[in-house]
């Protein structure tokens, strides 16, 4: 699933990185090494019904690769 950010994604927090990873085998595999980290932060999002809502985003994160596996943890308000 695609999600459409149409905010500045704040409020960004480190959930884990590398070895604390669970699916860190998995990320490796499918998108190569790297320094991952898990991380979460709350932006608005249009929602499949064509809405907007404020969420909570948790995705994988490597420098020089950019984010991956964006997925809606959270709807909030």
């Amino acid at each position: 699933m695609n999600i459409d950010v149409v905010s500045e994604i704040e409020n960004i927090e480190v959930i884990a990185v590398g070895g604390k990873i669970r699916d860190i085998m998995r990320i490796r595999k499918q998108y190569g090494d790297g320094r991952w980290r898990k991380l979460k932060g709350c932006a608005m999002i249009v929602l499949p019904e064509g809405g907007i809502a404020r969420a909570e985003l948790h995705w994988y994160e490597a420098h020089g690769i950019g984010r991956k596996k964006m997925k809606i943890k959270r709807l909030m308000e």
